[in-house]
């Protein structure tokens, strides 16, 4: 595979291609990937007007991570489809697949952005035109146009908006980026809930000064509020007493950033996350208050607290879990209900199709870092899993 090709350009197997499913709005193409089949018997299903089912996931990492997160769940796709065509399957419903764009917040500090737009956020899709920059200034529209997938026309990012109902169902097989599976011994998760995430920025502003001239007493330390209301986060995280609570400061940022100068400003970002959505929303109210707590009393001013995204939880389509979990036992294969503690493009296509998810082990659980791996094994069986669980669903 060329990997500097246009997505149009690429023919991963024989008889499979890129296509773009909206073709008034050339910027679906960052957004919104289907690959079908362009073998005319299986391209479409013998019913095409009924919802497709889809499946699909993302290539986009962090930075320093591994090569599996998401890759698996695009190219399993493939090959899932690819196995129904060799073996001269026939759908009731057309099978699609998704390639979505950002679902690592790392440029624009959204996750998940290619899915939320499909899924109808209109404020997102409006902060986009306006407000959400990367790094560099460069807005999410400017990156778009020099990406050669927008032009001035395309400016209205909810074109790509897909309505409820748009898919029968939709499937996404992914590594677990957890260790419960190889600790195991099991060969397939079937995925009933998506825990629900939320991220906040904070930003503390003090008086900074010379690391040597100014004496402890009257420092205004903007640094030290950070590093209190990151132990705070960890606090409150552990006060819940559930162990599907959890919280990282994912970002902390010092200015100036010397050595010899006490920090005037400080810069969050956290992430915190529960299956239980109220439970969570009470670790943000904790925060929230200890961050105004610090700032009165260490005489720094909260200039930022800023909650990015606060989404609910997803729960796994009954149907499409049933299916799965048939698949692995018809298929020979062990399995089990878990839970994804990590959030996937899956948890916004639930708010417009009955979702599911597959996973597969990974090696000590290891994700977003080099040492990710999942073994040709136990993908080959997470692609078996996926092909067949689409075959029962297209045929539903």
């Amino acid at each position: 595979m060329n990997q500097t090709q246009p997505l149009e350009q690429w023919r991963i197997f024989p008889g499979t291609r890129f296509t773009n499913r909206v073709n008034s709005a050339p910027s679906i193409s960052l957004l919104h990937s289907p690959l079908m089949l362009k073998d005319c018997k299986n391209r479409d299903g013998s019913e095409p007007n009924l919802p497709a089912v889809a499946t699909g996931s993302h290539i986009d990492a962090i930075p320093y991570s591994g090569k599996y997160d998401g890759v698996v769940g695009v190219l399993g796709a493939i090959e899932a489809i690819n196995v129904l065509r060799r073996s001269g399957f026939k759908p009731k419903r057309s099978l699609e697949i998704i390639l979505f764009t950002s679902e690592e917040p790392t440029r624009f500090g959204i996750s998940c952005l290619g899915s939320r737009l499909l899924a109808g956020s209109k404020e997102l899709a409006e902060a986009l035109k306006t407000t959400v920059v990367d790094s560099q200034n460069v807005s999410f529209i400017e990156a778009a146009r020099s990406a050669g997938y927008a032009e001035d026309k395309d400016d209205d990012l909810s074109s790509v908006f897909l309505k409820k109902g748009s898919y029968f169902a939709f499937i996404e097989l992914h590594i677990e980026q957890g260790p419960i599976l190889e600790d195991e011994g099991l060969d397939i998760g079937v995925v009933t809930a998506i825990a629900a995430p939320a991220s906040l920025k904070v930003e503390f502003e003090g008086s900074g000064g010379h690391a040597g001239a100014v004496l402890m007493p009257y420092r205004i330390d903007a640094g030290l509020a950070a590093a209190e209301l990151a132990l705070a986060v960890e606090n409150h995280v552990l006060e819940s007493e559930s162990i599907d609570t959890v919280g990282t400061v994912g970002i902390l940022e010092l200015h100036p950033g010397a050595i010899n100068s006490i920090p005037s400003k400080a810069h969050l970002e956290i992430d915190t996350r529960d299956i239980d959505e109220a439970r969570r929303n009470a670790v943000i109210k904790k925060i929230q208050e200890s961050a105004n707590t610090i700032a009165r009393k260490r005489k720094v001013k909260l200039t930022e607290f800023k909650i990015v995204n606060q989404d609910p939880p997803a729960l796994s389509d009954k149907l499409v879990i049933k299916k799965m979990a048939e698949a692995s036992t018809e298929l020979n294969l062990s399995h089990k209900m878990i839970i994804s503690r990590a959030y996937h493009d899956s948890l916004f296509m639930a708010r417009i199709s009955p979702m599911g998810m597959i996973f597969i082990p990974c090696y000590k659980g290891y994700s977003h870092k080099p040492e990710e791996y999942s073994s040709p094994e136990d993908m080959a069986n997470g692609v078996k899993v996926l092909s067949l669980t689409l075959a029962k669903l297209s045929l539903d």
